[in-house]
């Protein structure tokens, strides 16, 4: 087979396999090199094969990964005959062995990053001890790099997904602040300072909380992935038995057997809850972690009875109860091919167990060794950005952004507001129109042009506000970024965005967002941006302005830094600034303008206005036939 073939790797699998598991090649004519012709009569599907060996079972007994080949016997005359049976299929499949990377005859061997015995499996990392000594990672990449190397390892740690979870909840944005020598040294000192007291690491900020668990979770999975259990080999005449757990956020789930008195792990099963998930109940989430530990282990526990050990007996009632809706009745539904015992734990698991092997952790113990790396993962509804605070006098830079594209016309504009606070003047406004735009890349392009009207002023505060709800959530990096256009536009605006590092992002409702929106509204009619100049455009969107309704300033005693007054009478507490109630004659007015600059702008409608008034000798004979009919103007407006 010649070098460079992508299905190299898949044509030699098929090969091995087909070679250890007895099957031959296709029987040829004598004398003729071509394969045999399959019958005309027959099925065209079909090609008359036959083995060579009729009911030859497998060499040994599974599959081999490419030329990786792992023989096991229970004795040594077994393992010669499996020995002998490999040398006559490589043979005849005109397989060559290398004798200097094969070994023979041990206890253990080393295979695929493990070491396999009969005591069972164990986990044989190349380089341990880099792992073990690895610093916390800086960057997105070098954890994703950590956790997809610690990934191949999982099935050995107990409870991988509970100690994973606040690692897979870190996004870019989080290592950017994290890149600042200030954010991180302050980090360090304070998870120096704090350690496990948890009533000084309770009056620390959220943010930094969020590091100090992430660093304890990933020094605790350092520490398991060194100390990682035996695996055994599944028994089948030994009864399964499950211990099942959950928590807020997680489930997890071992598959034990009993050896000498003693339960011992065969196999670990993990989760991390989705956001509806994490609403369910604990009994719930138990069965969540039943379903997740039957469905990976299947091969070996299906057709036997299986104990399960709970903490709740509701578990047991699912069984037994008739009627169920919703997903206790699909969950039944999957657990009706299963014989379960459902047995309920009331004081840990040794009272069932009787004895446990050391490395499976006491459920007991779990629930307080997990307050500490808890993660910040809330129900989706419960997720909302806090509206950034306004103080009164308080000089800050509002930028309000909107896009908008039409797949008819193949193009799309988007607008850009710059607004001084506490004033709410504009300062700035502009929008522009390109061709080939989606909706979603106008409104990062949006974006962007609010980064350009902010170059050459000055460095304060920064509210972005925009109503694309994707475009703020993949900035702030709640939302992962897929579309290859859309993250070239994301890196760029997380680019210009670092030299605003006090900024923030709001989504708001389009009602909210009047001013951009009409502005990039009237650059798709016109196909074209416009700079806004004018006094009379400045004073449409200042009316059209809805966002000094959220961002509305606060009490000045809220202020840090506010001067408090020994005295405040009423009219001095009444002063305050309070957002302007848009009259509906003045909104009604701006819409029927826009409308009639519109209908003027369009070729069609202006002129279907001189037909109707009757000034028809400014037209094309073409254009006044067209209009003239019903079908005429329909198409006029389909455009």
């Amino acid at each position: 087979m010649p070098f460079g073939l992508k299905n190299a790797p898949q044509i030699y699998q098929r090969m091995l396999d087909n070679a250890l598991y007895g099957f031959t090649r296709i029987p040829r004519l004598e004398g003729d090199p071509a394969r045999k012709q399959p019958d005309p009569e027959a099925s065209p599907d079909l090609i008359p094969s036959e083995p060579k060996d009729d009911g030859k079972k497998s060499v040994l007994g599974r599959r081999s990964y490419i030329d990786g080949i792992l023989i096991t016997a229970e004795s040594w005359d077994h393992l010669g005959k499996r020995v002998e049976g490999l040398l006559e299929v490589c043979d005849e499949w005109n397989l060559s062995i290398s004798v200097v990377k094969s070994f023979w005859g041990k206890n253990r061997v080393e295979y695929l990053g493990h070491k396999v015995s009969s005591h069972g499996l164990e986990a044989n990392p190349k380089d341990l001890s880099a792992l073990t000594e690895l610093p916390f990672r800086g960057s997105l990449r070098a954890m994703q790099s950590f956790l997809g190397s610690l990934n191949y390892y999982s099935k050995f740690i107990e409870d991988y997904a509970i100690y994973a979870a606040v690692l897979y909840e870190l996004r870019e944005v989080d290592f950017a602040a994290m890149s600042k020598p200030e954010t991180r040294s302050r980090i360090q000192n304070l998870a120096a300072a704090v350690g496990d007291d948890r009533e000084e690491t309770g009056r620390s900020a959220e943010a930094d909380l969020r590091w100090i668990w992430a660093q304890k979770s990933f020094s605790k999975l350092k520490e398991k992935v060194a100390s990682t259990p035996i695996l055994r080999h599944f028994r089948p005449e030994l009864q399964p038995v499950v211990v099942v757990y959950a928590n807020d956020w997680a489930i997890s789930a071992a598959l034990m057997q009993e050896h000498d008195d003693v339960f011992h792990p065969v196999m670990f099963a993990r989760c991390t809850l989705k956001s509806n998930e994490l609403n369910y109940g604990i009994v719930e989430k138990e069965v969540l972690a039943l379903l997740r530990v039957l469905d990976l282990g299947h091969n070996l526990q299906v057709g036997r009875e299986i104990k399960v050990l709970a903490r709740y007996s509701t578990l047991a009632w699912l069984f037994r109860s008739s009627g169920l809706q919703g997903r206790l009745g699909q969950w039944a539904a999957l657990l009706s091919p299963w014989t379960l015992e459902i047995v309920k734990c009331t004081k840990g698991e040794n009272e069932i167990l009787g004895a446990i092997a050391a490395t499976i952790t006491p459920r007991a113990e779990v629930d307080e060794t997990l307050i500490a790396i808890a993660p910040r993962k809330e129900p989706r509804r419960k997720i909302q950005a806090p509206i950034p605070t306004v103080y009164p006098g308080e000089s800050l830079w509002v930028v309000s952004f909107d896009g908008s594209a039409r797949v008819k016309r193949g193009g799309g504009a988007y607008s850009a507001i710059l607004w001084k606070l506490p004033e709410w003047t504009v300062v700035k406004a502009r929008s522009e129109y390109v061709d080939g735009l989606t909706v979603n890349e106008a409104e990062y392009r949006g974006l962007l042009l609010c980064m350009d009207l902010l170059e050459g002023e000055d460095q304060q505060r920064l509210v972005i506000c925009g109503d694309s709800n994707l475009v703020i959530r993949q900035v702030r990096g709640e939302i992962d970024c897929k579309a290859p256009g859309l993250t070239i536009l994301r890196q760029k605006a997380l680019d210009r965005l670092l030299a605003w590092p006090d900024h923030e992002l709001l989504h708001v409702k389009r009602d909210w967002n009047g001013s951009a929106d009409s502005l990039a509204g009237a650059a798709l009619q016109r196909q074209a941006g416009v700079e806004v100049e004018e006094d009379s455009d400045f004073e449409d969107l200042v009316t059209l302005n809805r966002l000094e309704e959220i961002l509305v300033a606060k009490e000045a005693e809220e202020h840090p830094s506010a001067k408090i007054n020994p005295v405040a009478t009423r009219t001095t507490g009444d002063s305050r600034s309070r957002p302007t109630v848009l009259q509906e004659e003045v909104v009604r007015d701006l819409r029927i303008g826009r409308i009639k600059q519109a209908q003027d702008e369009e070729v069609w409608i202006a002129g279907l206005k001189k037909y109707l008034l009757g000034a028809v000798h400014d037209l094309p004979p073409e254009d006044v036939k067209s209009y003239h009919t019903p079908n005429g103007r329909r198409r006029n407006m389909m455009g």
